[in-house]
């Protein structure tokens, strides 16, 4: 009761505003978004002899559609324009190198933003397009880091004789925000197993611990120094050693002659001059250019009722924070019943599970992991496929897997608990609210956001987040078939490149999600014939489109850029009072790859 009195106190000073924003505007603006996405469709794109297919590395790239998916900036602006999708970007490129009419592909390299393993996904994608004897041709006005390394894998790359490589390495801003909570009168109790459960720091420190500021040098080394690789791989020209000199003495204010002449790119040239260059490689007239989209080729394999197969695989995507009940991310009420509704159903002869999630409520990922259980149980193969990321409660719901596969940039491990339980009587002192408690025992209310604890109190929660990190590490120990000890000696909350992880035996292969459902398919021994249905199926409402990013949407339509702290407090404080107070999750940081 009190925590949800809190929470209706809060969000009474900026709740106001957004509903007026929200009810009084929205509606006209996806109104004239819908509209205009409608007539700037894909289908009005046609497959004709010596077409070049097109990927357009702007913009947000997404693991797979979602209610949430959606573009807020594009929306306010009155266009209406989804993210691509990683699926259909891999689907479009294997479609397109055996479709006869397809001659080449071209890479329109721009600000696309994604993590490491979406951009190795992709390039994979390329590389495989390659393979069929078809040329592929890159050009960007700038390249970020990620879709230099997409455009690497092409025969030829091109720049723009003004542009820009933004290529400065990786690395990672993680916000600390003691002293912003400290003068907003919150303070927060922790406990926790695991030195390196670093995901509560930002809430309780100022600065970086080693052990956190060790495991991110570790991390990001190994991830660059595979990037690195892989652009030298195809660039002949490169090595390691010459990339970081290029880096280190500013590559991204080098001029685009000095890109060519370090055998970055092939050569300077505008925009226009592409389609040029573009007719001549595949032998027609300028005007005779027909570019054809992924999308637009996804959209053209024909459609087979893959729901009503006999010999059916399902792909379960699990995207985002595990949470309890929420409308976003991965939440356990809406998942366990689709696990369990597959495990009954005799039709389905395998699962994919492509997990792509930090963690999050460790009761929800209980949950989900009991509900494979169940599918197992069936005799039913299941593998899981790693994206961006499976760590803590990501790893949890993925350990048990018959097969897991991971992007070779795929981040895990994270095998920890915390619990993050806020005190807040310093702002309620502020707003002028006096809670009053009438109990009949003295853990009638505890914990309680309005009293910090006591030594007796922190050390009931913390057997508690010890049990909880126990069933992990015993979970963990049964999937993988370890000792429990060993678990240990690799968990800690400890997060880790999938290359590593394979070297312990946290994943068994690197691969993609196509290597993952093949190999359900053969267990399943349906490799014959079968079809791929993809869950959960997913139909859009109005109201799926408004929860995520009202915020900013707001702030927006206010012309408003500069930042409210308070209000960053108050929205930061809210979102973790919202979370179960038990979480396994990884630590908070930004690896997208976009500058």
């Amino acid at each position: 009761m009190l925590k949800k009195f809190f929470l209706n106190t809060l969000s009474s000073f900026v709740g106001a505003w957004i509903a007026i924003i929200l009810f009084g505007i929205v509606g006209v603006v996806v109104a004239v978004g819908l509209v205009a996405r409608v007539q700037g469709s894909d289908a009005t794109q046609s497959i004709k002899k010596h077409s070049i297919l097109t990927l357009d590395l702007n913009g947000t790239i997404v693991e797979s559609e979602t209610p949430t998916s959606l573009d807020y900036t594009s929306l306010v602006s009155g266009s209406i324009e989804k993210p691509q999708t990683l699926n259909v970007i891999v689907e479009g490129l294997k479609e397109g190198a055996v479709n006869s009419d397809i001659d080449a592909l071209y890479l329109k390299c721009g600000a696309a933003a994604a993590s490491p393993a979406t951009f190795n996904a992709i390039r994979d994608a390329v590389a495989e397009f390659r393979k069929s004897g078809k040329k592929v041709y890159a050009y960007g006005d700038a390249y970020t880091l990620g879709t230099y390394y997409v455009a690497s894998a092409a025969d030829k790359i091109y720049l723009n004789p003004y542009g820009q490589l933004a290529i400065q390495g990786l690395g990672s801003t993680s916000m600390y925000l003691k002293g912003l909570f400290d003068k907003l009168g919150i303070q927060f109790q922790v406990v926790k197993v695991g030195t390196f459960k670093s995901a509560v720091e930002p809430y309780i420190t100022s600065d970086m611990s080693q052990p956190a500021r060790a495991q991110l040098d570790t991390l990001f080394g190994a991830m660059w120094g595979y990037m690195k690789d892989g652009i030298c791989d195809n660039r002949k020209k490169l090595s390691s050693e010459k990339i970081d000199s290029l880096v280190n003495n500013g590559l991204v204010f080098s001029s685009a002659n000095e890109a060519v002449k370090n055998g970055l790119v092939d050569d300077a040239v505008y925009e226009r001059t592409m389609d040029e260059r573009l007719a001549k490689f595949i032998g027609v007239e300028k005007k005779k250019l027909n570019f054809v989209s992924v999308s637009t080729l996804v959209g053209q394999v024909p459609w087979t009722d893959a729901y009503n197969s006999k010999n059916r695989i399902a792909v379960l995507y699990a995207t985002g924070e595990i949470v309890d009940g929420a409308s976003s991310g991965i939440n356990y009420q809406k998942l366990v019943p689709i696990i369990t509704q597959l495990a009954d159903d005799d039709n389905v002869k395998g699962l994919v599970l492509r997990v792509n999630s930090p963690g999050g409520s460790a009761f929800g990922s209980d949950q989900i992991g009991e509900a494979l259980d169940y599918f197992q149980s069936k005799k039913k193969p299941l593998a899981v496929s790693m994206g961006d990321y499976a760590a803590s409660g990501g790893y949890w719901i993925s350990c048990c897997a018959d097969k897991i596969y991971a992007d070779p940039l795929t981040i895990t491990g994270s095998i920890g608990i915390f619990g993050l339980i806020p005190n807040a009587k310093g702002l309620a002192d502020k707003l002028g609210v006096n809670p009053q408690s009438v109990s009949t025992n003295p853990a009638a209310n505890f914990p309680t956001m309005y009293e910090p604890m006591d030594e007796r109190q922190l050390g009931i929660m913390q057997r508690y987040v010890e049990n909880g990190y126990d069933r992990f590490v015993k979970r963990v120990a049964k999937g993988r078939k370890m000792s429990e000890n060993k678990v240990r000696l690799i968990a800690e909350g400890r997060v880790w490149n999938a290359i590593k992880a394979k070297e312990i035996g946290l994943v068994d292969s690197l691969g993609s999600l196509g290597d993952a459902i093949e190999w359900t398919a053969g267990k399943a021994d349906v490799l014959k014939k079968y079809e791929i249905a993809v869950y959960p199926v997913f139909e859009p409402s109005f109201w799926d489109m408004l929860p995520a990013g009202e915020i900013e949407m707001a702030k927006l339509m206010k012309g408003s850029k500069s930042v409210d702290l308070t209000e960053v407090g108050i929205n930061f404080i809210e979102k973790v009072i919202r979370r179960n107070q038990v979480q396994a999750r990884m630590p908070e940081f930004n690896v997208s790859l976009c500058n």
